[in-house]
């Protein structure tokens, strides 16, 4: 007598995301089921890695992360060519944050040039940050957005107290943006109505949830996240958003990265991209290329699931 195992239906999947255009493009989302549970539904697009890459030198980033971009860390176009080339990444994530006053003040022109260029050059698709000042990114991003017109670039990061400037430029532009929330499903679900109600196409939309390192609250946020993806698979389309997580940010801020040396920091980011990959992530940024191999590497074995069920 053969067991029949009693499955959840999905009322919808998560939306899919593009980056880019062409043969490059990259795709986020589409499932209908938890991380890697290739039994209960599909799973047609593997979870993506990106480097992030500064539009200027990293001086606050330790050793351990300076020592992999040692010699192109002062030119952002060849640090973004060597994590395509050598690091073998396909995503890239550039953070404008020269124009900030605590790294230069650099002028927005030649951030949004430095931006360009790392498009033309680079060859792959790309997620583009603001500098994380509200008044110095609304005038950054609508100008990086322009000049990257017709890239499909995934561009962030629209908050709940600052989302107009960058969805008027994104839906101008042809872009997607980063919605982030504070740890809340019901600020996230907001968000996204908000930024949906000014026309802007929610299946444009990819969700930051906000989250932490290991260590430092990971169980709070892994629930918030697996709450909100299974309320996209019940049916709330105001939840369906791919996620990204930002993991290398968060993780080379700790002491226990920081301090423990190039192995540790990489461990420590490495367990905490896993964790918010079986948590739901669609898009994992991080800073040291050997996180990204292992995690290629992670995520192949875990997809390779899929082709052994077919």
């Amino acid at each position: 007598m053969s067991l029949e195992i009693a499955k959840e239906n999905c009322a919808g999947p998560v939306n899919t995301v593009e980056i880019g255009y062409g043969p490059e493009a990259v795709n986020a989302g589409g499932q209908t089921a938890l991380p890697f549970l290739f039994g209960e539904g599909e799973v047609p697009n593997a979870p993506l890695v990106a480097l992030e890459v500064l539009d200027c030198e990293p001086l606050d980033w330790p050793d351990a992360l300076k020592k992999p971009v040692a010699g192109v860390s002062k030119d952002p176009i060849a640090w973004a060519k060597r994590c395509v080339e050598e690091f073998g990444v396909n995503l890239l994530c550039v953070r404008l944050q020269s124009v900030h006053q605590d790294w230069g003040s650099k002028p927005v022109r030649d951030s949004v040039k430095i931006l360009g260029r790392i498009a033309v050059e680079a060859g792959a698709p790309l997620v583009v940050l603001g500098c994380g000042d509200d008044d110095l990114d609304n005038e950054l991003l609508p100008k990086a957005s322009e000049s990257l017109k017709g890239k499909n670039c995934l561009f962030g990061i629209a908050s709940q107290n600052n989302y107009k400037t960058l969805t008027a430029t994104c839906l101008a532009d042809g872009h997607s943006l980063i919605a982030e929330s504070p740890i809340d499903v019901n600020i996230a679900k907001q968000l996204n109505i908000l930024i949906s109600d000014m026309g802007f196409d929610p299946k444009r939309i990819v969700m930051h949830p906000t989250t932490t390192s290991l260590g430092y609250g990971m169980e709070y946020v892994y629930s918030i996240m697996e709450r909100a993806r299974l309320a996209s698979f019940q049916g709330d389309r105001m939840l369906a958003m791919p996620f990204i997580v930002f993991p290398g940010q968060e993780t080379w801020k700790v002491k226990e990265a920081k301090d423990g040396g190039e192995e540790q920091g990489v461990n420590w980011e490495l367990a905490t991209s896993v964790a918010m990959l079986q948590s739901g992530a669609d898009i994992v940024v991080v800073r040291h290329p050997d996180t990204a191999k292992a995690l290629a590497q992670f995520i192949k074995t875990a997809m390779g699931k899929a082709v052994s069920r077919t």
